[in-house]
């Protein structure tokens, strides 16, 4: 019980990181407002969060081995609300981008920290769950945010949902520290190794890069297709926009925790972005119908849920896992930080049909990338069998 209780609130410690995308997809309008004339400059205050992720995932993955999750959260969470409620105050625009740029260590931290700490408390029987619970943090924050984030705005005004954000994080760091378990310690393989060399010995690895490729695709069309949602499907009925990111969620408890029991990750994952494409054909086919929409997310659940709970099946230690979730927090801000805005210009530029096809080779991609991936794994095997 103990045990469930301790995942279950680092989980919710999750939530606040992905409050530091969704506060402001939720409050962008009244950020408009605070900042009128800042024009095309103001897409920076969402995207500078991904900017550091993308530069030193890789590093934050190293840095949680050594230094320990625990530290690396709670650090993450009172930086996180730091810089939050530097935002509240609603500085001029430079330091309030400044504030967003320096949040952006504190996602990192968190979402590297977080499924680290999670693979490293639940049992092994429990771990597929525990680990498709986590996968949701994304999803659950955007449908909070959505559905409360205006009301909170219209009472309190943008700096009220932006300090009420700043006090989650600290509250959360308060709960976790007495809590947590010290986690495992190790140092990672290849420390005199250069920066460049550590990508490619990571993502040349076939377990330990896997979980990353799969996430890129997954994050390059998630966060851009809610955002651009009535480019996407013109006419889409208001409440959609809080019922694509539940779907996606409703299928990673339910139908993805089952398949998890039965199935590999990289087979849920394969099977995820093949039955997204599909849709995606089938929304383009029906002109942005409903029901496609909602299939779609139905879909992408299954990549969710089986995105990070690939790394404790491929990575085996504490410091493979760190290493392994570093390249998903990598990809992640890879994929957040240009999907939204290639979407957008596909949609100026070439129209609707083109980008739909173009979500539909990146999830042929995603499948594809598992697929490669798995070949080299079991070449690998094979190899080593013989060997031996």
């Amino acid at each position: 019980m103990r045990v469930t209780l301790v995942i279950f609130t680092i989980w919710l410690a999750g939530l606040g990181g992905a409050g530091q995308y969704a506060k402001l997809a939720a409050g962008f309008g009244a950020l408009s407002e605070a900042y009128p004339g800042a024009g095309a400059a103001l897409g920076f205050a969402v995207s500078l969060l991904s900017f550091l992720g993308l530069l030193f995932g890789l590093y934050a993955g190293r840095l949680v081995a050594r230094f320990g999750a625990k530290r690396a959260l709670i650090g993450g969470l009172v930086l996180g609300a730091a810089m939050s409620g530097i935002e509240a105050l609603l500085p001029a625009l430079p330091i309030f981008l400044a504030a967003r740029l320096i949040e952006g260590l504190s996602h990192l931290a968190i979402v590297v920290a977080a499924p680290t700490l999670i693979a490293e408390t639940a049992p092994e029987r429990m771990r597929p769950a525990a680990m498709t619970l986590w996968s949701t943090f994304f999803s659950v924050a955007f449908a909070l945010a959505a559905f409360a984030g205006p009301a909170v705005i219209e009472a309190y005004g943008l700096s009220g949902l932006l300090f009420g954000h700043a006090a989650y994080l600290l509250a959360m760091a308060a709960i976790l520290a007495p809590v947590l378990p010290r986690p495992e310690r190790s140092e990672p393989a290849g420390e005199s190794d250069g920066i460049l060399r550590r990508h490619v010995r990571l993502y040349g690895n076939p377990w330990l890069s896997a979980p990353g490729w799969g996430w890129l695709f997954y994050t390059f069309t998630f966060v851009a297709v809610l955002t651009l949602l009535p480019e996407v499907a013109p006419g889409a009925p208001l409440w959609l926009a809080t019922a694509l990111p539940l779907a996606a969620i409703m299928t990673s408890l339910t139908l993805g925790v089952v398949l998890l029991s039965r199935f590999s990750a990289v087979q849920i994952s394969v099977a995820g972005f093949g039955l997204s494409a599909i849709l995606t054909l089938a929304l383009l086919a029906t002109g942005g119908a409903t029901w496609a929409l909602l299939g779609l997310f139905l879909c992408l659940g299954l990549v969710q849920a089986a995105g990070f709970a690939a790394v404790p099946q491929l990575a085996h230690t504490a410091s493979d896992r760190a290493m392994a979730n570093g390249a998903i927090a990598q990809m992640g801000n890879l994929g957040n930080l240009t999907g939204t805005p290639v979407l957008l210009a596909l949609l100026s530029v070439a129209g609707r049909d083109a980008a739909l096809l173009t979500l539909v080779a990146c999830y042929v991609a995603g499948a594809g990338a598992h697929a490669v991936l798995g070949a080299r794994r079991a070449a690998q095997d094979a190899s080593a069998s013989r060997a031996t």
